[in-house]
């Protein structure tokens, strides 16, 4: 094995229950983390780290979901 792992190609799941998908995006360095929202008390649980489009667009396909649901959080 070598010094830097082979990246995995599967996303995580989209919880169920009453969750709507974020995108926390941060004002000074753009750095963009997926997370779910809970509906009733607003907090938010880290699904994962958005490096590239590319990651957004297959999360979503994985999950069934569409980047426009996807609301932004700064």
């Amino acid at each position: 094995m070598g010094l830097f792992g082979k990246r995995k190609s599967d996303y995580p799941a989209f919880p169920k229950g009453d969750y709507e998908p974020a995108l926390r995006c941060s004002i000074c360095t753009g750095e963009q983390v997926l997370c779910a929202r809970d509906r009733q008390t607003g907090e938010l649980h880290e699904l994962m780290l958005v490096r590239n489009p590319a990651d957004l667009e297959g999360f979503c396909r994985q999950n069934g979901l569409s980047t426009e649901d996807i609301v932004k959080v700064y």
